[in-house]
């Protein structure tokens, strides 16, 4: 006996999940998003196989720099409350601020959004956030996919991926080498939690059981969690401008906290001794600590606890860099200075 069985009528895409004409209306939403974002170095993009971006004969030795990251399980607690204005956001700023840390531009970026059933409307929302984070780093919304996948997501659940490129003179890129005892250490505040430690924060939320319209310092708890991640690119890039090569190093605060992202720009034998009573710690990362009973040093491991960017200057530059990045927005503070490292010492203490 035959296990074949044929259909009655003819079977479409439609029938099994995807709606071709959802995608084509949600190209059609978002073309004016990315416009908006356009640099003059784009001949192509939106809406082609591939995008065309032309370095153009700014640089003279070019080094391109690339990074790809997504937001993590942030997009549950965004599902969750039904907001998906600020998450797109998110995943530009993790790639941007990544690869501004080694003094690149960012140029251009890409975005990957897939779901079991396009809703264009929440699409278009997260995409309309992701140009509104390209804006912010001053980068294009070059081009994208959507990728529409029955039986992949649960409903109402879609993923998302991000891919920034910028380039930096090869004389110029920030490494961490010129490092040395003595340099000072600022930190530039954070949004929020950024998109790192989510897990914990939705832990946090399922055992507390907060409120999240209640207020805290001033806005909803649910505002303070879903705070869309800082980008740091256009105040540094002008420190970059206006005092070239007074950065000696940066680091970008995402998983692992002060504690574990310093030490990547830090040489052996050097040792950053972060000071935590230089800042004040955030409303949100005291609710997290106290709702969770999260210990002092899990807090610093896991979260940026207010400091979002830590930038390592010479002590004799630390002033105008401040003064610089402080005309530019940012809210900066004296952290800590870098030492010689002890035998037995972590590469950086935070006390």
């Amino acid at each position: 006996m035959s296990a074949r069985k044929t259909s009655k009528s003819p079977l479409s895409y439609r029938d099994a999940g995807v709606d071709i004409e959802a995608g084509d209306a949600l190209v059609d939403r978002i073309k004016p998003f990315a416009k908006k974002t356009m640099r003059p170095e784009v001949l192509a993009g939106i809406g082609g196989f591939g995008a065309l971006f032309g370095l153009g004969g700014k640089y003279r030795e070019p080094v391109l720099v690339s990074g790809t990251d997504g937001v993590g399980t942030k997009l549950k607690l965004a599902f969750a409350l039904n907001r998906h204005d600020t998450i797109g956001q998110d995943l530009v700023a993790m790639s941007v601020n990544d690869i501004l840390v080694q003094g690149a531009e960012p140029l251009f970026f890409l975005d990957y959004f897939a779901c079991g059933r396009l809703d264009v409307d929440t699409a278009a929302t997260v995409v309309q956030g992701i140009a509104q984070g390209c804006e912010l780093a001053g980068c294009a919304l070059i081009g994208g996919e959507t990728a529409e996948m029955p039986g992949m997501y649960p409903k109402g659940e879609y993923d998302l991926a991000g891919f920034a490129v910028g380039a930096v003179e090869k004389s110029e890129i920030i490494d961490g080498s010129t490092i040395v005892p003595g340099d000072a250490v600022l930190g530039l505040a954070s949004s929020g939690a950024h998109s790192n430690g989510y897990s914990l924060i939705r832990k946090i939320v399922e055992v507390a059981k907060p409120d999240l319209a209640a207020d805290l310092d001033g806005r909803p708890l649910a505002d303070a969690l879903l705070a869309p991640t800082r980008i740091y690119v256009k105040p540094l890039l002008a420190v970059f401008r206006e005092l070239p090569g007074a950065v000696k190093g940066l680091a970008h605060i995402t998983g692992g906290g002060l504690t574990e992202n310093v030490p990547r720009i830090l040489a052996d034998g050097l040792v950053a001794r972060i000071d935590s009573q230089t800042w004040p710690l955030p409303p949100l990362f005291q609710w997290l600590q106290e709702a969770g009973k999260v210990e002092r040093p899990e807090m610093h491991r896991v979260f940026n606890c207010g400091i979002g960017m830590v930038v390592v200057v010479a002590e004799q530059d630390a002033d105008a860099v401040a003064a610089r990045l402080t005309q530019e927005g940012e809210t900066v503070y004296r952290i800590g200075r870098i030492g010689r490292r002890g035998a037995d010492e972590a590469a950086t203490i935070v006390t």
